[in-house]
């Protein structure tokens, strides 16, 4: 038995263990879909099933939008996750925690099949109400995403009967444990939800697509350049349909599953993108950005497409400063999210790969570490040793090191011209690199998001990260 066979036998013992109780690592959700409104659920479906060994799925529902009022269609679901129980074995080959397809078959639920804030109030449970209940009662310490890839009344429902039936502090407790990321406004029971439970942790781009809300929305740039969006900066050709064709639709059943491009590749995909352990998102943290995007917590102010404004504080859009493949620098809420489009689509690529080939014949993503901590509080002028020691493959392929100022993840200010970058690190393509805390045109001290890039040089070239937050003291 190779070196390379013998490490990743133990690995596989070790997540077997690992699997036998719950993985607190693993990121609890329930996605609410208007799947089969248009492809592009279908397509999100197919990608977040390739990543249920990082994931808990506990529940998967059909629901209605404003795009498909007034029908579910579970069956769609069920067709997805079946084609998926066809390779599942094979990606067990990769990592044992692969869910089994009769496991995910038994979450599959359905709201009502009504509008919006028609299907909330007394006498409107749904099967799909009463699992998000029952998971989010869980006793499990982890917090319950809610990824909302239509309207969210079947939440609403959820939120209406805990309110009706508990008394505050348990209403309290029950809205804590809940994360939900919605992929705009899909009907009126979002706008409703965001004001009667101020306290629910939010992520959106608010508003309804007649009013425009989709080219503006933050979520389109994981693949928006065409249609929704219509931004400069990204290569196009990873999210056309010439590249998902080689890279997923011809790779065996589940790849067979994943629709043509009717207006954009997977706009629910960032919904659930953020919540993967690359080593650089911090999901309770939307405003240190990640491959969902970058949002921060403000009360936006009304724009034409909002269906109503908004009361309180959300997590919302913001922008990053990118360089693109045209070598020019870009600033948008898109650019948050297309940033880390080459390794999102890489890392995909693979993972189909993974549902047909074994192990040796496949790309596997880097482990990247650290060698010092996480933290570091220095003060302005000292120098930074910064390094990848330890850092390996578990492919045995060599590796390239990138390292990046954050810029926008941090709160020190500085007045440099050089755009995108408010600090300068020396050897930044070596696994250890340098630089100096600033000095000369601070504007604010605060903290510095320093990120560690760690490609490997497989095929797909994949890619893992870790973060360094930087305190700089005067």
């Amino acid at each position: 038995m190779s070196a390379t066979a013998l490490r990743h036998l133990l690995l596989c013992l070790l997540a077997c263990t690992l699997a036998g109780a719950a993985d607190i690592r693993k990121p609890r959700l329930v996605v609410l879909t208007d799947i089969e409104n248009e492809p592009d659920d279908a397509m999100s479906l197919v990608r977040l099933l390739v990543y249920t060994n990082e994931l808990d799925v506990e529940g998967l529902v059909a629901t209605t939008s404003v795009h498909q009022k007034n029908k579910t269609a579970a069956w769609r679901l069920r067709s997805i996750v079946e084609a998926y129980g066809k390779v599942q074995p094979n990606l067990r080959l990769h990592d044992p925690r692969y869910p089994t397809a009769e496991t995910l078959l038994a979450v599959i639920r359905e709201g009502r099949p009504d509008y919006g804030l028609h299907a909330v109030g007394e006498g409107m449970d749904s099967s799909g109400s009463d699992l998000l209940i029952a998971a989010a009662d869980r006793d499990d310490p982890r917090p319950l995403w809610v990824p909302v890839w239509g309207g969210p009344n079947v939440l609403a429902q959820a939120l209406w009967k805990v309110r009706a039936t508990r008394p505050p502090e348990a209403v309290a407790a029950f809205v804590a444990k809940l994360r939900v990321y919605a992929i705009s406004d899909q009907d009126d029971s979002g706008p409703w939800i965001r004001k009667h439970f101020p306290d629910l942790f939010y992520i959106v781009s608010p508003g309804f697509h007649s009013g425009g809300a989709y080219h503006f929305a933050t979520w389109s740039g994981i693949s928006g350049d065409r249609f929704h969006g219509r931004f400069a900066g990204a290569d196009f050709s990873l999210v056309d349909n010439p590249w998902l064709d080689q890279a997923v639709r011809k790779k065996g059943p589940l790849g067979a599953e994943y629709p043509r491009t009717e207006y954009l590749m997977e706009g629910d995909t960032p919904s659930f993108l953020g919540l993967v352990d690359t080593g650089l998102q911090v999901p309770d943290r939307p405003d240190w950005g990640g491959w969902g995007g970058r949002y921060e917590r403000y009360l936006p102010r009304t724009q034409r497409w909002f269906l109503e404004p908004e009361t309180r504080p959300i997590w919302t859009d913001a922008v990053d400063e990118v360089r693109g493949v045209d070598g020019q620098w870009h600033t948008s809420n898109h650019a948050t999210i297309w940033r880390w489009r080459s390794a999102y689509q890489n890392d995909f690529a693979a993972r189909m790969d993974w549902t047909l080939q074994p192990f040796h014949q496949a790309n596997h993503p880097p482990r990247v570490q650290l060698g010092h901590a996480s933290e570091l509080t220095v003060r302005a002028g000292q120098r930074i040793e910064l390094s990848a020691e330890g850092s390996s493959d578990p492919d045995g392929d060599a590796l390239s090191y990138r390292w990046f100022c954050y810029g926008e993840a941090g709160t020190l200010t500085t007045a440099s011209a050089r755009t995108g970058q408010p600090v300068t690190i020396r050897n930044d393509d070596q696994m250890k690199a340098w630089m100096v805390a600033p000095t000369a045109r601070v504007l604010r001290l605060g903290t510095l998001h320093l990120i560690l890039e760690v490609t490997d040089h497989g095929v797909p070239r994949l890619t893992r990260y870790r973060r360094v937050i930087v305190t700089v003291e005067p």
